[in-house]
């Protein structure tokens, strides 16, 4: 009796959602309207959107069960890097792009730098959405396992659908309005959770005094190699992600400039908030019941909920839960749908009508799907996953976006270079340096730089080849169509 009720919120939540979705597609009547919400937004939907953006299985199940485990040093990417993000967002991207008349950052790019340089930004962007949309897709299958026992396969195939569902009508009408009503829900799920387990363990009081020795160290020891994997961690989500699609499609949904940027910084404030939610959570958890970290630690606090917690609370968490993951997963599955037919099917049609573009859109929303939901039932690690996604960016978007805003001696040539040296230079150390760490074959200065993050040497490679790159052509004399 006590599984069917809450079974039974879980799918009327999931159809409400969808639900909502279509409701909300009644207002997407062209292409801006699905992919930026016709520039109509105001500040706290935005900023409850881009919170959105990663407040998900990352940080609710991966994020809290590196808490537990490895203390607040186990956490820089997400939630303190995860928080940078949106700050620079406001800081860097929003004002100068805000004003021009385009849909994707890859836009950016054909402006700035020309149309070679938008084609090898889009063949970048889209993969790196696979990942982090398989990411969410996981969790949910996995909740919905836990809970209910439903085969992981068809978890997958059911979560899939869903999202699919009101992203397709709805596009970022559907994600905006969806993401509002799980804002909600995510911060009194949350709160209560955390409410009763403090009373539990017996205050912030007893939760410090049994902290094990460095388990809320922030800084970590004055060693280089401690050092820069402190600094990678902050970058990952922290630059990496700047570039994103789903972060720019919710930046430009505002109603003006102005909104734009205070959403971006109110946004940062909520997401390093409430994101401390799910870690008092997990170390809550860890002190009551120490047994559920054994076996996989990312379904700690869904296991504690289900196992120590009434009805009513597994009913609140249970939809905090859905709402961080949804949220998050329709953003991504829109972001490289938007791309695909913006940037790499409407160049080849020079006629194509804005009707035409939108359902080019919504077939890619599907495409992108379809590939996630293969790829979920060929990988679970959701940490994992959402690592690679933010790392695609940072090593070869983030630098060519930041040169083309701010350096006007930034060429064609320089993007592309930085583009493909950054890629190049990742995968290959990212394919070796971890087998040669491992081996200890290595000693001395050559071990320390082998244990270097992969993306540092794709960050450096993709700065140096902006740099020469651009040094060696001759910089273009205006930013064409930057009026238009």
């Amino acid at each position: 009796m006590h599984n069917s009720v809450l079974l039974t919120f879980i799918a009327l939540y999931l159809f409400g959602t969808v639900g909502i979705g279509w409701w909300a597609s009644r207002r997407v009547k062209t292409t801006a309207d699905f992919v930026v919400a016709g520039k109509r937004l105001p500040m706290f939907m935005v900023a409850c959107a881009l919170f959105a953006t990663w407040f998900g299985s990352e940080t609710v199940m991966g994020a809290s069960a590196e808490f537990a485990q490895h203390g607040l040093l186990g956490v820089i990417e997400d939630p303190f890097g995860a928080a940078l993000c949106l700050l620079m967002a406001g800081l860097l991207v929003a004002r100068p792009l805000y004003n021009l008349n385009i849909l994707t950052f890859n836009d950016f790019f054909r402006i700035r730098f020309g149309r070679t340089a938008e084609i090898t930004s889009a063949f970048f962007m889209v993969p790196s959405y696979f990942s982090w949309i398989t990411a969410q897709i996981v969790a949910l299958a996995i909740v919905l396992h836990t809970v209910s026992g439903l085969p992981y396969n068809w978890g997958v195939f059911i979560c899939t659908s869903m999202v699919l569902a009101y992203t397709y009508v709805g596009g970022m009408w559907s994600v905006t309005i969806t993401d509002f009503v799980q804002t909600i829900a995510i911060v009194i799920g949350l709160l209560a959770l955390v409410v009763s387990l403090v009373i539990q363990v017996g205050g912030f009081s007893k939760m410090v005094e049994a902290a094990p020795e460095g388990f809320f160290q922030f800084f970590p020891e004055n060693k280089p190699i401690n050092i820069i994997h402190w600094f990678a961690a902050w970058i990952t989500i922290g630059l990496g992600s700047v570039p994103q699609q789903d972060v720019f499609q919710r930046v430009m949904s505002a109603k003006s400039e102005r909104t734009s940027v205070l959403a971006c910084y109110t946004s940062s404030l909520m997401y390093l908030s409430v994101a401390m939610l799910p870690l008092i959570i997990a170390y809550c958890g860890r002190m009551l019941y120490p047994e559920l970290l054994e076996g996989d630690a990312q379904m700690m606090i869904p296991r504690m909920v289900l196992q120590h917690s009434g009805l009513g609370m597994q009913i609140l968490f249970f939809g905090a839960l859905l709402s961080a993951i949804l949220s998050t997963c329709s953003g991504a599955m829109l972001a490289p749908a938007t791309v695909i037919g913006e940037n790499l099917v409407r160049p080849l049609y020079k006629n194509m009508t804005d009707a035409g573009l939108l359902r080019i859109m919504r077939w890619s929303v599907v495409g992108v799907a379809l590939v996630s939901g293969v790829m979920a039932l060929l990988r679970n690690n959701i940490y994992e996953l959402v690592g690679e996604s933010s790392a695609f960016s940072l090593v070869s978007l983030f630098t060519p976006l930041i040169a083309g805003l701010y350096w006007k001696r930034a060429t064609s040539m320089g993007a592309v270079v930085a583009m493909v040296a950054g890629m190049a230079i990742w995968f290959a150390t990212a394919s070796t340096l971890p087998d040669l760490v491992e081996s200890g074959s290595l000693e001395g200065s050559a071990a320390l730089l082998a244990d270097i993050p992969p993306i540092l040497y794709g960050l450096t490679a993709s700065i140096l080849g902006m740099v020469a790159g651009s040094l060696l052509t001759t910089p273009p004399t205006t930013m064409e169509g930057k009026n238009c």
